[in-house]
């Protein structure tokens, strides 16, 4: 049984992610700035992952109540869209305090946790297309995720004699609570349709592609980009 961390698992993809672990006979840690309404997971932490001394607590739980991690899917994300001149420098902060700054501090205690075990582990950061689509107003989250993008190549490299793979993962436009904040159900339906698939994706459909990255079918795998977008990148 591996033992696993996923960040921003209240809902959405993340929930799905740690569901569909679970499902998988994982043993599952979860953590969130938000209440877990329901939750399959075995651990739930309700923290900030830009929250560096919250976090370190949550990997020492882990290890308490685990002996260990196998795992980590850094998933948690926040994103202010405004357009450039409009944009403050807390807006700035707060985007890439989690979206940034959370991914490299699960990172790194993960890291060093795998390495102190002497066994394989899996790390997937959950990316976005729009590290290389520029999205108008939203160039915070956009630089953070190309950010991402180029430090999971590093780490991917400089933790493979560990036996510890780094992977990305860029979602497209993904049928989320989340979206809701930013389009009406009705938006969502048009633009949905317009992707070369038809639809926006649903989260358990990220789920499964994660869980085949961090699975033994992917053990020749790391330092790699799995996109799955529904082919908006062909069209953006």
């Amino acid at each position: 049984m591996r033992r696993a961390l996923v960040t921003g698992a209240a809902q959405g993809i993340g929930k799905a992610i740690a569901d569909e672990l679970t499902q998988s006979g994982h043993l599952v840690a979860v953590c969130d700035k938000q209440p877990a309404s329901e939750t399959t997971a075995a651990l739930y932490a309700q923290i900030d992952v830009s929250d560096r001394k919250a976090l370190e607590h949550l990997f020492q739980q882990i290890q308490a109540e685990f002996g260990g991690l196998d795992i980590l899917v850094n998933n948690a994300v926040k994103t202010i869209r405004k357009p450039l001149v409009d944009l403050t420098t807390e807006d700035v902060d707060a985007t890439w305090s989690t979206t940034l700054w959370g991914v490299f501090h699960a990172t790194q205690l993960a890291a060093r946790m795998m390495i102190a075990q002497k066994t394989p582990g899996s790390i997937v950061n959950i990316s976005s297309v729009l590290a290389h689509i520029p999205y108008v107003n939203s160039s915070p989250y956009n630089g953070a995720k190309a950010a991402v993008n180029q430090m999971t190549r590093t780490w991917a490299l400089v933790r493979a004699p560990h036996r510890v793979r780094v992977n990305d993962f860029e979602p497209g436009w993904i049928d989320t609570p989340g979206e809701r904040a930013f389009a009406t159900e009705q938006q969502l339906y048009e633009e949905g349709a317009k992707l070369p698939l038809g639809r926006l994706g649903q989260p358990e459909e990220i789920a499964k592609a994660v869980a085949f990255l961090v699975s033994d079918d992917a053990a020749y795998i790391t330092g790699s980009i799995l996109r799955v977008d529904g082919g908006i990148s062909l069209v953006r």
